[in-house]
């Protein structure tokens, strides 16, 4: 009987595990959708900036040819710089607006059915005050209910959108808040963004 129950207990982990990396490859295409979204607009946009900071640099030729490669590759490399900075306020921003409370509700009560597991520790989610006070007011006793777990809710000040969430009371986390979510989707979309400035015509 303690061999089946062994069993059993292997094979609900696994099955739970298989659920979580479900779950996870959801997320990750939705979030390349997303993504694709996003180059399109920063594409046009680095066309126009792109296209003015030309138009500087063939001004400066005429007064300083040689002195003017030098301040080109340097007007460049500032670009590449502001560009990246524009990206990640840009997947931020919008990470932020999605991960409404109601659309936070909706993941979470996935990632608590399929990655919660047996244990009946206390599920603790941390996230910004105000969406905290909206789920609690409006989502929290039906997750509860729902799932059949104990959730805390932990306002921090340091997120600004998204949430974190433990299984085991704080033992160990899952980051999903908006800086970590643009952190992810900027792995995909600075590689485009780089091939983007880089290409035949877009150079000085």
């Amino acid at each position: 009987m303690a061999e089946e129950i062994r069993n059993l207990i292997e094979k609900i982990q696994e099955e739970g595990i298989k659920a979580g990396e479900d779950k996870a490859r959801e997320i990750e295409a939705e979030a390349k959708r997303k993504a694709a979204s996003l180059l399109a607009k920063a594409e046009s946009d680095v066309e126009k900036i792109l296209a003015e900071a030309k138009e500087r640099v063939a001004r400066m030729e005429e007064s300083a040819k040689a002195s003017i490669q030098q301040a080109g590759r340097d007007l460049l490399l500032s670009l590449k710089e502001e560009l990246h900075a524009m990206l990640e306020r840009l997947v931020q921003s919008s990470v932020a607006e999605t991960l409404s409370p109601s659309e936070m509700a909706k993941i979470l009560h996935e990632l608590i059915k399929k990655l919660a597991g047996a244990s009946k520790e206390d599920i603790w989610i941390w996230l910004k005050k105000e969406d905290g006070e909206k789920l609690k007011t409006e989502f929290l006793s039906r997750l509860k209910e729902e799932t059949k777990r104990n959730i805390v809710l932990k306002p921090s000040e340091e997120i600004l959108g998204g949430f974190i969430i433990s299984f085991d009371a704080g033992k160990s986390h899952f980051d999903f808040t908006d800086k970590a979510l643009a952190e992810y989707l900027g792995t995909f979309l600075k590689p485009q963004l780089n091939q983007i400035l880089n290409s035949p015509g877009k150079e000085k």
